[in-house]
């Protein structure tokens, strides 16, 4: 579904990611690890165009990415969920799903899209009328991961979901993309530093270091290498 392939990208003439490359099947949970600076959000900015990549090449069920613009990449199923949440504060929690029903997908299945949504994360059926400024961190997420299903993604890209959460509330959201996963089959791309359960959901997963791969494989493969267990695992 996704290739990246000898991807760089950064924010100067410096590139904060070298060379990267990473693929995602249909039907796969993919995460990428690794510590703070790595390059994992500059990945995600560049896979959905906010970053112009300096090289490399990206290509979404076979279409050339660079020939794609930013605001088109939604339309083809690539749907980002940023880090930091970001939500529209002063739109209701309905108004923020609504807003991510702009894709022409989303716009067909809003209906059935929207009583799934509210199924999985039924809070959010609770803070319907509710400003999403004024919600919880986790409450907040949740929007932000409804946001993103309201598109009707093939994609679902999620940076840092856990990110500012306590502990029992990271839990619950990674136990809700388990789910609808389950109920969907929805490819997901997950950058996460909680690296054990990050790893635990995955097919397959890539460590993220200075902005280069440094190690690729299975779940299995990756929670048993030892430089994982030690520098990420604190075994």
């Amino acid at each position: 579904m996704l290739r990246v392939e000898g991807l760089s990208a950064g924010y100067s003439e410096l590139p904060v990611i070298n060379d990267v490359s990473i693929t995602v099947d249909a039907g796969q949970f993919v995460s990428i690890v690794g510590p703070n600076g790595a390059g994992k959000t500059t990945l995600f900015k560049t896979i959905s165009g906010i970053l112009a990549p300096k090289a490399g090449r990206m290509q979404f069920e076979g279409v050339d990415l660079g020939t794609v613009p930013a605001a088109r990449r939604p339309h083809l199923g690539i749907a980002h969920v940023p880090e930091g949440r970001q939500v529209f504060p002063s739109l209701t929690v309905m108004e923020n799903l609504e807003m991510g029903a702009f894709t022409e997908a989303g716009r067909r299945n809003w209906k059935d899209n929207l009583e799934r949504i509210l199924t999985w994360l039924p809070v959010l059926a609770d803070r319907r009328a509710q400003l999403a400024g004024t919600l919880s961190g986790g409450e907040q997420q949740m929007v932000a991961v409804g946001r993103g299903l309201a598109s009707s993604p093939k994609l679902l890209m999620l940076d840092e979901p856990s990110m500012g959460l306590a502990p029992t509330i990271a839990d619950f959201i990674f136990e809700k993309l388990l789910e609808i996963r389950r109920d969907t089959r929805l490819t997901i791309l997950l950058v996460e530093q909680r690296v054990a359960e990050a790893l635990e959901s995955a097919d397959h997963g890539y460590v993220l270091e200075a902005g280069r791969v440094v190690l690729e494989g299975n779940n299995q493969s990756l929670r048993a290498n030892d430089r994982v267990r030690q520098a990420y695992l604190g075994m």
